[in-house]
């Protein structure tokens, strides 16, 4: 299988780069400059030339609170991008596996099954990675797959009490991930959630860093979803199916 990976030099692209060699998977990971998400012209033509089978789209705007200042940028990557990726995609009869996030939830709940209704976002990098889902659409051969990480070690001071998330660490996530990009040409599903147990991020943060302060999403500076975790039954019963089947490469 031939996978051209976006986002290579991300957090989750760093950790897939490394991953799906081992579960085999031939992979090509462009830098920004090789190709540029949101020129539509160099797309088709990196598409054209490598003919992959599988697109992992994980290039994205991630600054939720920069996307609040930056509005057009965010948009040009997180949806112009995905609208890209899809339409290239569809010309050479790649599948397109569209990383998102569970922001697509208003987070008033939590427990989100992947056939929920998503929405009202309550922040503008949030209405993005949801309109880019609808982009991802377009391609004819989809698996959106939506999750949420954050880097090997919780970077901030202070994490919030009153949020709830099935979140986790890059390095728990990206072997998930990677597994479902193993399987994707397999996997039926439009939509499918990775992630780990419901937790506040202030429990996520302790695991790796003791010192870290328990603050409340008032003090962010910008609208958080109270409860974003996610159902991953889907998920676990996918796992549990290609943990009883031989290993083929």
């Amino acid at each position: 299988m031939k996978v051209l990976l976006t986002g290579g030099g991300g957090r989750l692209g760093t950790e897939l780069r490394a991953l799906l060699p081992g579960l085999g998977a031939e992979t090509l990971a462009p830098t920004s400059a090789e190709l540029d998400i949101t020129d539509g012209v160099q797309v088709m033509d990196v598409v054209r030339r490598e003919r992959p089978d599988v697109i992992v789209h994980a290039a994205a705007y991630t600054d939720v609170g920069g996307a609040e200042k930056n509005r057009e940028r965010c948009w040009a990557v997180n949806v112009e991008g995905t609208r890209n990726m899809a339409h290239s995609a569809n010309t050479v009869g790649a599948k397109l596996v569209q990383i998102s996030t569970d922001y697509v939830f208003s987070g008033d709940r939590g427990n989100y099954h992947e056939d929920d209704t998503p929405g009202p976002v309550v922040n503008f990098y949030a209405l993005s990675k949801l309109v880019a889902e609808e982009a991802a659409r377009a391609a004819q051969r989809h698996l959106i797959l939506r999750t949420s990480f954050r880097p090997r070690e919780f970077q901030y001071p202070v994490a919030y009490s009153d949020v709830f998330t099935g979140q986790d660490y890059v390095d728990i996530i990206a072997p998930m991930i990677g597994l479902a990009v193993r399987h994707s040409l397999e996997i039926e599903n439009r939509v499918l959630h990775i992630a780990t147990q419901r937790k506040s991020v202030y429990e996520l943060a302790l695991r790796r860093r003791p010192d870290v302060r328990e603050g409340t999403r008032a003090e962010a500076g910008v609208m958080l979803p109270g409860d974003v975790s996610l159902n991953t039954g889907r998920w676990e019963r996918l796992r549990r199916q290609w943990s009883a089947e031989p290993v083929r490469f």
